[in-house]
């Protein structure tokens, strides 16, 4: 029989009631059934009486907010199957070596700073899924995935440091990557960097917000690959680990309905609530857990506030009036920071003293045991509950809303002060006392000298750690990059009709998608490739693809669409192949990251191909681009509708002008930008074979145009200098004509190119035209060949005269290569520098001076200077 509610509650709900007694009644009567019925047929009555509620207009809703206390009732708690002492002897070890290492750095070299608040608020929370929770990958459990809050990376490297992943020649050398090799050291990056540490991070979380729209994605993406019968990843969880202040960034909330309603229970958000962010605090004039509650609960997650430890669970007990929830209820977090900042004596004084009810409930504490008093993302036995509910909890996704202290065990160093985000200075007496706080072996001098500390290897600390983690798997972060090669079918079963095209009129993007389509009618490659669209499938053609291959849902197709006798016709289905996500490019490059780092993260190689409106890329979601770059992604981009031209009527926010230019900034992106169907299918041929067959952390960026134009074939023996970056793609004109003249040009203007140098050829000029298929790789091959003549150069070599370079991006794209043309030869770039505007294509050129006529204008003035 279920027990009678709380007395504490009962107080609080009976604040303000007109007619106590009838109430009583009421909540009797739950009470009864919920102890003859049980709880399943409680909630069936509160369900219909809220139907009732509602169709008489009451204007009642229930209240998303629960009281400030825990979710899970002492009595619910299960057996803590772990030894407690043990487990704080090394989460304080951890908080220890992790302070030493970023402390130790700072003294040596001031400027590097480093973070030791945010680990000390949560370094329970890590380790206690470390011991009992995280799985790490084996041939028996695939492994679950970890993001870590990127903050506090120092107590993931003073873990591996015990594990003897890491010396202490390493942890020495902390954010100082480039020197540590010198030292015999590995240097150890400022947060979680896959390329920078690529056997040990799995995540890229630095740039906040990210990690948590991706570890949802990744979620969503594990259900494709089971429902596909991929892989199955049932049994596998993600865990994420953030902060609260994290949770303002719009893309930390943009995809949570999306988790509950694919409902996601393979996911589980720890949500470090130590209430403050970089300078102050969340919601000091608030409460950030109920405002989290609220809106995780409003979106349908499961929702366990784990808010206070073990030490308060007497005093909530004792509280028979309410006293201690009023107070909790009426304190906001600004003011709760300043208890977490303060002793005990104070909180005895201006927490507890606030009334009579209050005070007698600490009478028989001292202050140090009032200042003890843990908050529940400190308590490894509260911590663990609610790990083992969220684990075990089915139908949604779960987030736990730990409250912690920023700073915890810092004291006058730290400890919730508005300053503790920079904090990385201790004096002598700060080491000591945060040694005697945690009770750590080291004498004075060692903590003065921060000294690391590993027990021995036949202790009971490093037993305990060593098991627990066999247990799980092993380590953890670690990535393994061991996946199956897949072949990429001959360019001739897919492309031919793109290298032979003999004239025909098709822009690019109708290249591209039926090119996608022949290659997912291959046996072997044709299932792992991922076609991901954010909402303009239809726009580039790609609806026939949907009876094809059929878009990805997790409860199949159920209603009969509007269009369903039509070839055309849209259809979902849990085997579906496409990932079609709404309008949300955060979302599609969040599915495109987690599919192109398939073959690490499951050791799977999947094959992702995102196609979108190219200004809504690079500019809009180059931050995750960027992060994908870092988790090194394979896979293509396509930016398609690209250039500032060819969009005609869309205006100014859908023209792109830049993406080239932000593209040549990534390291292990390759950015195209082909002209000709033939160009196109020799960048998709290498860019497969290179990710998948090669397994190159490499990804391709290619623009793709909506414009018709006659596609000529591909001129025989120019694959190896497409991929260069250009080649001879034709001579016009006089052979010996007194005046020459070589045009360069690329993407849609490569097509105004040629009517230029058809008109300089009428006028009796003799002109060679390169098609460039990429800007940077000319670039970076330039720069990588030092005294030898790059590329560029060796086309340029075989022309004369003065060189113009058009484009249909601003004019820094071609600007970009300048050091690469001969010497003695001028160079002048056309582009579309400015905003772009709408009208029709010619119009548009004309006015960038980019059209035919202006690019032979600007040719026959090279004449005359």
């Amino acid at each position: 029989m279920n027990a009678p509610i709380e007395p504490h509650l009962q107080a609080m709900l009976s604040a303000h009631d007109i007619d106590p007694e009838e109430t009583a009644e009421w909540r009797e009567a739950l009470l009864a059934l919920i102890g003859t019925q049980g709880p399943a047929r409680a909630r069936q009555i509160l369900d219909e009486l809220a139907t009732v509620a509602r169709q008489q207009r009451t204007g009642w809703q229930p209240e998303l907010n629960t009281p400030y206390m825990n979710t899970i009732a002492v009595d619910d708690q299960p057996v803590f199957p772990g030894d407690l002492a043990t487990e704080e002897r090394l989460v304080a070890i951890m908080r220890w070596n992790a302070l030493a290492m970023v402390v130790r750095a700072n003294q040596a070299y001031g400027e590097l700073g480093g973070h030791i608040a945010s680990y000390a608020s949560v370094a329970d929370l890590f380790e206690t899924g470390f011991h009992h929770f995280f799985h790490a990958r084996t041939a028996q459990h695939q492994g679950d995935l970890v993001f870590f809050q990127p903050h506090s990376a120092p107590g993931v490297y003073a873990r591996a440091f015990l594990e003897g992943r890491l010396s202490e020649a390493d942890l020495m050398h902390y954010r100082q990557e480039i020197t540590a090799p010198g030292s015999g050291a590995r240097g150890l990056s400022s947060y979680p960097h896959p390329w920078l540490m690529p056997d040990f991070w799995q995540f890229p979380t630095g740039s906040m917000g990210l990690g948590p729209i991706s570890s949802i994605y990744h979620a969503r993406f594990m259900r494709y690959l089971t429902h596909r019968q991929l892989q199955d990843c049932s049994g596998r969880k993600v865990w994420g680990v953030f902060g609260d202040g994290e949770m303002d960034e719009p893309e930390s909330m943009s995809a949570l309905t999306l988790a509950a309603r694919e409902k996601l229970d393979n996911l589980v958000w720890v949500v470090n609530c130590n209430l403050q962010r970089l300078d102050g605090p969340v919601r000091g004039n608030g409460r950030i857990i109920d405002e989290l509650e609220k809106l995780f609960a409003g979106a349908g997650w499961n929702v366990i506030k784990l808010v206070w430890g073990s030490d308060w669970d007497g005093l909530l007990a004792r509280d028979t009036s309410g006293a201690l929830l009023r107070a909790f209820a009426n304190t906001v977090d600004g003011q709760m920071q300043t208890f977490a900042a303060k002793d005990g004596r104070y909180n005895r004084d201006n927490f507890f003293g606030q009334n009579e009810e209050l005070a007698r409930l600490v009478q028989g504490m001292t202050d140090e045991q009032i200042d003890r008093l843990k908050r529940g993302g400190h308590d490894i036995v509260k911590i663990h509950a609610a790990y083992a509910a969220a684990a075990a909890h089915r139908g949604q996704p779960t987030v736990i809303l730990a409250h912690t202290k920023k700073g915890f065990g810092m004291g006058s160093a730290g400890q919730g002060k508005m300053t503790t985000h920079s904090q990385k200075k201790f004096d002598e007496q700060d080491l000591i006392d945060y040694r005697n706080r945690f009770d750590l072996p080291l004498s004075d001098e060692q903590a003065k000298g921060l000294a690391f500390y590993k027990p021995a290897d036949d202790s009971a600390e490093m037993r305990y750690l060593r098991e627990h983690r066999a247990r799980l798997g092993g380590s953890l972060p670690k990535r393994e990059t061991v996946c199956d090669r897949l072949p990429v079918p001959a360019l001739s079963t897919y492309g031919q009709f793109a290298l032979q095209a003999d004239g025909k009129e098709m822009s690019t993007t109708m290249a591209f998608v039926r090119m996608l389509g022949n290659l997912l009618k291959d046996t072997q490659l044709g299932p792992r490739i991922v076609p991901i669209v954010a909402d303009e499938a239809r726009t580039f053609g790609m609806a026939n693809l949907f009876k094809q291959v059929g878009i990805y849902s997790s409860v199949g197709q159920r209603y009969a669409p509007e269009d369903i006798g039509s070839v055309l016709s849209y259809r979902e289905a849990t085997d579906g192949q496409i990932l079609e996500e709404g309008i949300s490019e955060a979302g599609a490059i969040a599915s495109w990251t987690a599919a192109a780092t398939s073959y690490s993260v499951h050791g799977l190689a999947m094959l992702p191909f995102y196609i979108y409106y190219s200004m809504f890329g690079f500019q809009r979601v180059g931050d995750a681009i960027w992060a994908a770059a870092d988790q090194r992604a394979r896979g293509f981009l396509l930016g398609a509708t690209s250039g500032r031209t060819t969009l005609g009527g869309e205006g100014l926010q859908h023209q792109d002008g830049s993406s080239h230019l932000v593209a040549a900034t990534i390291p292990n992106c390759k950015a195209y930008d082909p002209a000709f169907a033939g160009e196109l299918a020799v960048i998709l041929d290498a860019g497969m074979r290179e990710m998948v067959e090669q397994q190159a952390d490499v990804f391709y960026y290619v623009t793709l145009m909506n414009e018709n134009y006659a596609q000529p074939d591909l001129p025989a023996g120019v694959e190896a200098d497409v991929l260069r970056g250009g080649y001879r793609f034709g001579a016009y004109g006089p052979i010996h004509a007194a005046q020459r003249v070589t045009l360069l040009g690329s993407g849609a203007i490569l097509t105004e190119v040629v009517k230029a140098a058809q008109q300089l050829a009428a006028q009796g000029v003799g002109v060679e035209v390169l098609s460039i298929t990429s800007w940077s790789e000319l670039a970076r091959d330039g720069m990588a060949q030092a005294d030898k003549a790059s590329h560029l150069a060796q086309l340029l070599s075989a022309t004369q005269g003065p060189i113009i370079a058009a484009t249909d991006y601003v004019r820094a794209v071609p600007e970009s290569v300048r050091a690469f043309v001969p010497e003695g030869r001028r160079y002048r770039t056309l582009g579309t520098d400015g905003f772009g505007r709408s009208d029709t294509r010619a119009a548009l050129r004309r006015f960038f001076a980019v059209d035919a006529d202006s690019i032979a204008q600007a040719a026959l003035q090279a004449f005359a200077v």
